[in-house]
């Protein structure tokens, strides 16, 4: 069969269950082909392509039957679209001729007719019908208000026939849908048709004598279900038959998403599955599982590698039964090859790099998005098995983009929360990715999104601009919280709430904190004391430039060190008197995309040492080995100044560990960050510097070297103020606050609601 429906007050209206049930029906009935019959452009139905909630049409007759495309590639219906457009004399020759008249033209786009407001007085003028004659068009007038000048003969009704003939379908195989007299053309007895409830009187009337034309009482998609019944489509039952509910409710009040388990799963010796805490420190994870302490029923849903041949999957395990008692892990089971494509490859080589603006080394392949959204489906079927009625469900960054779009469509009484830990960039950028439609239409999806500054906050939202007719439903100042000028990443206002027309998405910006008792433990550790000791002896007489990161293009390592080889070269007198310290944590071994670099940076290396060295002093050393955090925190404590120079970072937690490392001692080392890092928003205090201008890079880090004591304890005293106020838990708490309130209002701020 064939659903033909109009949209707005037809196919997008009714009670949300009715919805939800027939959207679902059509997408378990492949054999129900769906048209979408509609007054717009077809400019204005792309958003609705997006909406994930949504069932995909097969067809468009858009334009009030002027456009007629595929669902699926939005190319022209031929030979149908040819017939209609050599019945259009031309946009501007239509609105020229009719200039006199007393018609306003509507603001919306257009194509292949001209669509204007207009009295019933107006409407009946007889040299404006004779003028519409004159042209060889006709003229469709709706509601009283709106009048469209169309092709001769063309009309939703004329173009489904066309569409209809075109397919070979029986009358019978049909069902038209409407509720204004703009769907009469389309419910004149010809298909079996429904009139929904609430349709307009006039659409009744002049449908009441065809025995073909339901008349349903109940509205939008509820009619259209009513109608299913009535007419025995999908068997005698019709849709009582097929009705399906949303997933049953677990008991999970709060569930958190996440890739990895709160614990490090290993084989050990037997073969056998073992467990043990996590051999990477990630301070998140610990206050994740901290809102679990209270006793609070929870789930934290993450992969677990399983391959044929395993031990029984178990899909439930506990995490640690003595302090979250009612904290369960819910394993998602993914093969190898399923986590290499979705997290190492993909997620790593298509949107890792477009998130941080190096969209030219991307690489997009189709199939691998297809195993990202089966893994991504997979998780949320998971979620909605976990999670209570009403729950909140907390999901963690760009790998589950997907998950609020299929678990939305499962589960619509959850309250949907997401955080973005990566870098969200601009709209130049973002939109480069062939599925950008479908990221921001899941991402719409949620209660409540999140990112740590307003930038990508304001980034995120142009970005669904260009996807969806969104309205402004609040704004608030940036300041104090957050650096307005001067910086590359400043902005002075920032969104706060999105209006999609059928769902309020809350926005916020929260910086990850920092597990300062994480840092404090490890400088008290004695073993730590002993090696700050051997350090201060071994530097001393030399400054010390720390840096930390990982092996990755976006961390800017090569511009840095180029920049570091200019500084010693200008400025001779650092020879012997300074050295480069450099951490970098080697990427893994399936991570090919950055061999090219680290050789680059090796040459580098070779390059520095064998030009400045001398004996004795070593003007940059460089550890290609992951150390442990309690070794890294010695170093920042030693440091006189800690150089970040990402050319692009959703935050950087390195430049807030040395802040606590050099506050916790009553140092004082200066913070030399790159203004493109997210942090450098939040991190008042910090010297700023451009990653992309060498020579800024090396006279900022000259100026550090050279800053007045005073000057770098003030500096260090605010950025601890800030670390240490604003730290790992108060960032999870101030998040959980933001998805519980009606709207995200901070004491202080002046917030503007749009009328």
């Amino acid at each position: 069969m064939l659903l033909a429906t109009d949209l707005d007050g037809t196919f997008l209206a009714g009670d949300p269950e009715d919805r939800l049930s027939l959207y679902q029906t059509i997408a378990a009935h492949p054999e129900i082909r769906l048209a979408y019959v509609t007054g717009r452009s077809l400019e204005a139905v792309l958003p609705l392509l997006a909406d994930p909630t949504l069932p995909q049409p097969d067809y468009i007759i858009a334009d009030v039957g002027a456009s007629l495309v595929h669902g699926d590639s939005l190319q022209p219906i031929q030979p149908l679209q040819s017939a209609v457009d050599a019945l259009w004399p031309g946009e501007n020759q239509v609105s020229g001729a009719i200039e006199g008249f007393a018609l306003e033209r509507q603001d919306v786009p257009q194509a292949r007719r001209c669509s204007y407001y207009c009295s019933p007085e107006e409407a009946t003028n007889p040299a404006l019908l004779q003028a519409v004659e004159a042209l060889g068009c006709d003229l469709l007038y709706s509601a009283e208000r709106y009048l469209d000048l169309l092709p001769k003969g063309v009309n939703k009704g004329s173009s489904l026939k066309a569409l209809a003939e075109w397919l070979e379908l029986d009358d019978d195989q049909v069902l038209t849908a409407g509720d204004t007299l703009n769907d009469l053309s389309m419910l004149d007895g010809q298909f079996k048709g429904v009139c929904v409830g609430s349709s307009e009187v006039a659409l009744l009337q002049s449908t009441r004598q065809h025995s073909r034309v339901f008349h349903a009482e109940r509205s939008g998609c509820g009619g259209i279900l009513e109608a299913f019944a009535h007419f025995g489509f999908l068997g005698e039952h019709g849709i009582a038959a097929e009705k399906r509910q949303a997933a049953q409710p677990g008991k999970a009040e709060l569930v958190m998403v996440y890739h990895r388990l709160p614990y490090e799963e290993f084989r050990g010796a037997d073969g056998k599955l073992q467990r043990r805490r996590p051999t990477s420190p990630n301070g998140i994870i610990p206050t994740l599982l901290s809102f679990f302490g209270d006793g609070r029923p929870g789930s934290w849903v993450a992969w677990a590698v399983h391959e044929e041949g395993d031990e029984p999957f178990d899909s439930h395990t506990t995490v640690d039964a003595e302090r979250y008692p009612k904290l369960t892990a819910a394993r998602v089971k993914l093969s190898k090859e399923e986590v290499d494509i979705f997290y190492k490859r993909f997620s790593k080589e298509a949107f890792w790099p477009t998130l941080h603006t190096f969209w030219e080394r991307a690489t997009f392949n189709e199939d691998d998005w297809q195993v990202f959204c089966k893994v991504n489906r997979a998780f949320a079927e998971r979620t909605a098995l976990e999670a209570a009625e009403g729950a909140i469900v907390w999901l963690h960054d760009y790998n589950l983009w997907m998950v609020p779009a299929y678990l939305r469509e499962l589960r619509p009484d959850l309250r949907i929360a997401f955080f973005h830990h990566t870098y969200f960039p601009s709209a130049d950028v973002f939109n480069v990715l062939p599925w950008r439609r479908q990221i921001v239409g899941s991402l719409l999806q949620c209660d409540y999104v999140g990112f740590h500054i307003p930038r990508q906050v304001e980034n995120f939202v142009d970005v669904a601009r260009g996807v969806f007719p969104l309205q402004t439903a609040g704004r608030q100042n940036c300041a104090p919280r957050f650096i307005t000028y001067g910086c590359a990443v400043g902005l002075e206002r920032m969104t706060t709430a999105l209006d999609t027309g059928s769902r309020r998405v809350k926005l916020g910006a929260h910086p990850v904190g920092l597990d300062l008792e994480r840092v404090r433990s490890a400088l008290e550790a004695p073993k730590i004391r002993e090696m700050m000791g051997r350090l201060r002896e071994e530097l001393r007489g030399v400054k010390l430039i720390l840096s930390v990161e990982r092996l990755d293009y976006t961390k800017g390592i090569l511009e840095k060190l180029n920049a570091y080889e200019r500084l010693l070269d200008e400025n001779p007198e650092l020879l012997g008197k300074v050295t480069l310290v450099t951490v970098c944590v080697p990427a893994a071994k399936e991570m090919t995309i950055y061999d090219e670099l680290q050789t680059q940076i090796e040459q580098a290396v070779g390059r520095i040492n064998g030009r400045f060295a001398r004996i004795g002093w070593t003007p940059l050393q460089f550890f290609f080995r992951s150390l442990p955090f309690e070794e890294v925190s010695a170093w920042y404590a030693m440091a006189d100044v800690m150089w970040i120079t990402p050319l692009r970072d959703g935050l950087n937690l390195v430049a807030k560990e040395f802040v606590a490392a050099q506050g916790l001692l009553g140092g004082s080392g200066v913070l030399v960050l790159s203004e493109f890092a997210g942090a450098a928003a939040e991190l008042k205090g910090a010297m700023l510097t451009n990653p992309h201008d060498p020579a800024d890079l090396a006279q900022t880090c000259y100026l550090a070297l050279n800053l007045p004591k005073a000057e770098a304890q003030a500096r260090l005293r605010e950025l601890f103020d800030i670390v240490s106020y604003y730290d790992i838990r108060r960032w999870g708490e101030e998040f959980l606050a933001g998805v519980a309130l009606e709207e995200p209002v901070e004491a202080g701020v002046t917030l503007e609601i749009a009328s």
